[in-house]
């Protein structure tokens, strides 16, 4: 049982990816590039300086869970957060063969520490479900920009952002032959091992590429980012709209494929007789 104020390998990885997620901040020299999903990187010895940007609960990670995540977490306590250290720390969540990032794979970094992405407007289903991936899952901080699709790579240029779903030969992030944006991104930064992504991968490259029928999900998909694009005249408002459908497909494709509902299976069993 993990000691108070702190939390096990296993437990924080069921949160990952899900809204309820605490911040999980990394406090290890910058010199490792691999790091837990979700991570931000932040110096424990600079703490009095980040502390007031945790607005909600925190996860602090080191080397072994006993050395600099103990002071920056009881900093943080001291400000009113509810922070965790990572029993065991890095070395703890390597042995028990959780999914890990590579973050030589994140694009440059804002004077904020954000990773700045920019893609087409009038965003459907690829454009909104690559937002959700990455905040859920790479960069909690990212920021998303919006441009004519003529002017994508101007603006990327200008900004200092990175282009994703756009069809040009020197955009990385982008379609490869059958399979979308959402599934390179996926295998690029390792996320296939965290227990329905992949699915959910196939639902989003059935709506985004014209093959509805390709697992039974991507229809209702499609239907319902056309139906949000139509509901939403501002590309952010529509990127926020859309956080909670790919929050609720994620947690079916983990834990309620099995799950099957009808009228009788919710019915009290006395009045089924």
């Amino acid at each position: 049982m993990p000691s108070p104020n702190h939390i096990a390998p296993d437990k924080l990885a069921r949160l990952i990816g899900t809204p309820s997620s605490p911040a999980i901040i990394d406090v290890r020299p910058a010199d490792d590039a691999i790091l837990i999903p979700g991570s931000l990187r932040l110096a424990a010895n600079e703490v009095e300086r980040w502390s007031g940007t945790i607005a909600g609960p925190a996860v602090l990670v080191d080397a072994d869970g006993s050395s600099s995540a103990q002071a920056a977490a009881a900093w943080l306590r001291t400000e009113g957060v509810a922070a965790d250290v990572l029993e065991g720390g890095i070395a703890a969540w390597r042995a028990a063969g959780l999914p890990l990032l590579d973050a030589s794979r994140l694009p440059r970094r804002d004077g904020a520490g954000r990773s700045v992405w920019v893609t087409r407007s009038r965003p459907k289903v690829d454009r909104i479900a690559c937002p959700w991936l990455i905040r859920r899952f790479v960069d909690p901080r990212a920021r998303f920009l919006f441009a004519p699709p003529a002017d994508v790579l101007t603006v990327a240029r200008d900004a200092g952002a990175t282009p994703f779903d756009v069809a040009h030969e020197d955009v990385f992030w982008s379609h490869r032959g059958d399979r979308c944006t959402f599934d390179l991104m996926v295998d690029a930064f390792g996320l296939g091992a965290f227990p329905g992504l992949v699915h959910l991968a196939a639902i989003v490259r059935g709506a985004d590429t014209g093959k509805p029928d390709l697992v039974p999900e991507a229809a209702g998909l499609l239907a319902l980012s056309l139906g949000l694009s139509r509901m939403h005249g501002d590309d952010h408002e529509q990127l926020d709209a859309g956080m909670p459908f790919y929050d609720a497909l994620y947690r079916w494709c983990r834990d309620a494929r099995a799950e099957t509902h009808d009228w009788a299976s919710h019915t009290p069993r006395e009045a089924r007789s």
